[in-house]
């Protein structure tokens, strides 16, 4: 892929978290049943997956299904999780021909035992890629993230393994989260118009550059994407400091 004029190839962020919102209402527009959009959402995560790695972009996170989202109609619930683990099956060889490693974060032991095992598989089949790092934030909820991270923290202590005083910095507390090791996003894309973060990345986000479409996410096509790249180039991150500090 060339990239565009728009786009600096060497500002290209480094961690591009998503909101894919929009999907059941884009299928309400279309006097179509909800499920419909999520299975059109679906070919949105590939257009964009493929744009990512194309742009190098180092991590994908997307926010799969939030632990909020288990409140649906059961039979909304069913067909989703049918829906996700059928499309990262299909999608594994692909992934792994193009590089793409898959990684899940989330508090998967609400996940039916099957549909765990099978994308556990494709995250042991794609493990091996040196790409793109694609990221499923399933059952997936930032407040129980943190709790989680609290709850291990205190555990060690409890062991004999830390002191209080071992949580002295934010990277201490870092290691902790479900997506150490991983770079913050640089950048969080969310779709669908509502300028809201809905319990995503809240510690990971806190200098992230924020871009709202009102496109949903079954729409959003390679050039949104692109589109917010450029975007996120043309702003000024000073992270405390002043402009005059920065330059």
């Amino acid at each position: 892929m060339s990239v565009t004029p728009d786009i600096d190839p060497t500002r290209i962020p480094r961690h591009v978290a998503v909101i894919m919102d929009g999907n059941g209402r884009w299928a309400k527009a279309r006097g179509l049943d909800r499920s419909l959009g999520h299975v059109e959402g679906v070919n949105t995560v590939r257009r964009i997956t493929e744009a990512a790695s194309e742009l190098g972009v180092g991590y994908l996170t997307l926010y799969t299904f939030s632990t909020e989202n288990w409140n649906r109609p059961k039979a909304e619930v069913d067909a989703l999780m049918h829906l996700i683990v059928m499309a990262i099956e299909r999608e594994t060889p692909d992934l792994i021909k193009n590089g793409v490693r898959l990684q899940m974060i989330g508090d998967t032991s609400r996940l039916p035992k099957e549909a765990l095992d099978r994308l556990n598989k494709c995250i042991a089949d794609t493990a091996g890629g040196n790409g793109l790092t694609l990221i499923l934030a399933l059952s997936y909820s930032a407040r129980w993230e943190i709790l989680e991270a609290c709850r291990r923290f205190a555990r060690d202590v409890a062991e004999g393994r830390k002191t209080p005083e071992s949580m002295a910095t934010d990277a201490d507390f870092e290691q902790y989260l479900a997506t150490a090791g991983m770079p913050d996003p640089d950048l969080l894309i969310r779709t669908g118009g509502d300028h809201r973060i809905s319990n995503y990345l809240l510690w990971q986000i806190a200098y992230s550059e924020i871009y709202v479409t009102d496109t949903f996410w079954p729409d959003f096509s390679r050039e949104d994407f692109i589109t917010a790249i450029a975007n996120f180039q043309n702003r000024e991150r000073r992270f405390g400091l002043t402009s005059e500090q920065i330059k």
